[in-house]
């Protein structure tokens, strides 16, 4: 029989203060059913109250109320206790009734925000954007009067927004392409190149950074910590991929700061990474198979997981590779001898393609396929423009990024070839992760697309170095403004050896309400996924397709994403533990951001 005692641990006392009621059910309940059934009782009191009493609770209020009651409600439950293996609730009582539990801080941290939200204590009013403006009760206003006064409020708005717009530059402005110009002629210096070599694909293919030397040659042109230095020359000295552009380097601060650190992040590989690949050097292609690759590849080097699509990957590596690539399990270094596919089961792989008509979209990706020559990508598109059921065919490639300088006419003028409305269209997707990865050459090599009628889209990954207050609202309007759409933006993948570089899906649901949707429409076309492993892309945005079922001890939110086919078969949710929301404010504020600003995450669930 657990002990009762009414001296709670100090660090539950804010809880507690906060929830007295709460706390008398649970240090009134000497066993855990009794304190869930209370619970229980005490949650349907507070439906009652803000649904079906006389009481009239503003709009606003009832939302966040309604809310933490449906999570706390869907935690409490012994089903979800199953699924996850977890009890919230338990916890609590144990907190309750004998002072303290075996959780982390994190965890209470969670709970005291949700009972806060219960109570209707929240303190979300007034937001960031419109502290300090003039509060106007516009039921009252009418006419020109409240036109007007609605216009300064959204000035006010906008004035706060661009001021933090202003903290992510983008590369096509005066004062980036100057220091631009600088780097651009430092790594000319470092690498032995000239000013006519800086156009040459085939230069910057062979000064990649991926060995030692390398690594010394790039501290000349980048100041980089010793740190960073020895997690690099541990992943060179073992074997895991690590490559670094000519070009990309240039894009680079020669300190490193805020404005460059989304690019540095991109490529140069935090130790606990290293750490991680180097425990599963045998069997990383099973361990960081998070999208179960394996068991969604009907042929070799082709995936499938939705009706009318399927993915071709001719090409196993990049000439430069991102630290959190989805496909860090296949992937190999750059230019490897075994990267590329061979002819045999390239010839099998497309004549999987030819043999399933319902195939209507063929994405060709890899590694990158842009890798392959013109010569060698024209063979492969002859081939997959004979087949008569492939009505669109999507190239991805991050090298209008990475060397932009591949997009040249001739390649261009190949996709054109290619690209018949009414029978076929060519589309470019491309992964643009920052502002500060933009540049006039990347946006001269979207030019040459669109000049020739291809569309280029761009597939954001939601990164903390990317996740910072208005960070990807700056990227969407540098993407417009070169021409490019954005498509989707994707939660960061759950996979144990990103976990620097995680956010929590609150994050992306905060960013989507309260920043992408202050864009015009056009902007904001991108759509937030989720990427469930063997089944694809869930949808965020839409509250029936995932749910928040638990809180781990440590502070994690446990979230069930449901498949998107579930009205069409039977299938099982995935089940997905979080980053903890607390860890990654305190991850901010060590950037010196204020994460006061962020407040609001705690309410998206």
């Amino acid at each position: 029989m657990p002990q009762k005692r009414n001296n709670p641990n100090p660090r539950w006392q804010e809880l507690w203060d906060r929830s007295p009621q709460i706390y008398a059910m649970l240090n009134g309940s000497d066993q855990l059913e009794t304190a869930r059934k209370r619970m229980m009782v005490h949650l349907d009191q507070v439906r009652a109250s803000i649904l079906d009493s006389q009481e009239k609770y503003p709009d606003w209020d009832f939302l966040v109320r309604r809310d933490a009651r449906r999570v706390l409600r869907a935690m409490f439950s012994v089903r979800n206790e199953r699924i996850t293996g977890n009890s919230p609730l338990k916890h609590l009582w144990k907190a309750g009734y004998e002072g303290d539990a075996d959780v982390e801080d994190d965890f209470i941290t969670e709970f005291t925000h949700l009972f806060r939200a219960l109570q209707g204590g929240a303190g979300i009013y007034p937001g960031d954007l419109i502290r300090g403006l003039e509060e106007t009760d516009f039921d009252n206003l009418h006419g020109r009067e409240a036109a007007r006064r609605r216009s300064d409020l959204l000035d006010g708005m906008g004035d706060r927004m661009d001021e933090i717009m202003a903290r992510y530059p983008h590369g096509l402005l005066p004062e980036v392409e100057a220091r631009r110009e600088k780097s651009r002629k430092r790594v000319l210096e470092a690498f032995g190149g000239r000013d006519e070599d800086w156009g040459n694909t085939q230069w910057h293919y062979r000064n990649v950074i991926r060995n030692r030397d390398g690594l010394e040659r790039m501290r000349e042109v980048v100041e980089i910590s010793p740190e960073q230095v020895d997690a690099i020359g541990t992943a060179i000295d073992n074997g895991i991929p690590f490559g670094v552009t000519p070009h990309y380097l240039h894009l680079m601060d020669r300190k490193a700061g805020k404005r460059d650190l989304a690019v540095r992040r991109q490529v140069f590989p935090p130790a606990n990474y290293v750490d991680a690949v180097l425990s599963h050097m045998t069997d990383r292609d099973m361990a960081f198979d998070f999208m179960r690759e394996h068991d969604t590849s009907p042929e070799a080097h082709v995936t499938r997981r939705y009706v009318k699509v399927a993915i071709l990957k001719p090409y196993d590596t990049c000439p430069q590779i991102c630290v959190y690539c989805q496909r860090n399990w296949e992937i190999t270094s750059p230019f490897a001898e075994n990267a590329e596919v061979s002819q045999q089961d390239l010839d099998c792989a497309v004549a999987w393609v030819e043999s399933h008509p319902h195939i209507l979209d063929l994405l060709i990706t890899g590694g990158d396929p842009l890798i392959m020559s013109n010569a060698k990508l024209k063979s492969l598109l002859d081939r997959l423009a004979a087949i008569p059921h492939l009505k669109t065919i999507r190239i991805a490639s991050r090298f209008p990024v990475t060397l932009p300088q591949r997009l040249d006419d001739s390649f261009a003028d190949l996709l054109a070839s290619y690209h018949e409305p009414g029978r076929r269209i060519i589309y470019f997707v491309t992964h643009i992760q920052h502002p500060y990865e933009i540049c006039r050459e990347t946006m001269d090599a979207v030019t040459r697309l669109r000049e020739r009628g291809i569309a280029v889209y761009n597939q954001q990954v939601f990164t903390f170095s990317n996740s910072r207050r208005f960070e990807s609202v700056a990227l969407r309007v540098a993407l417009r403004l070169i021409g490019v759409d954005p498509y989707y933006i994707f939660n960061m993948k759950g996979k144990s050896e990103m976990e620097d570089y995680a956010v929590p899906l609150a994050r992306l649901l905060q960013e989507r309400k309260e920043e992408a949707r202050l864009l015009p429409g056009i902007y904001r076309t991108d759509e937030p996924v989720f990427n469930v492993p063997f089944l694809g892309k869930n949808h965020v945005r839409a509250n029936q397709d995932h749910e928040l079922i638990s809180i781990m001890p440590e502070g994690r939110r446990v979230y069930a994403f449901h498949a998107w086919e579930r009205n069409i078969r039977r299938t099982r949710s995935y089940v997905y533990r979080d980053v903890s929301i607390a860890a990654y404010l305190r991850n901010l504020e060590e950037l010196g951001e204020p994460v006061s600003e962020y407040r609001t995450i705690w309410y998206y669930y």
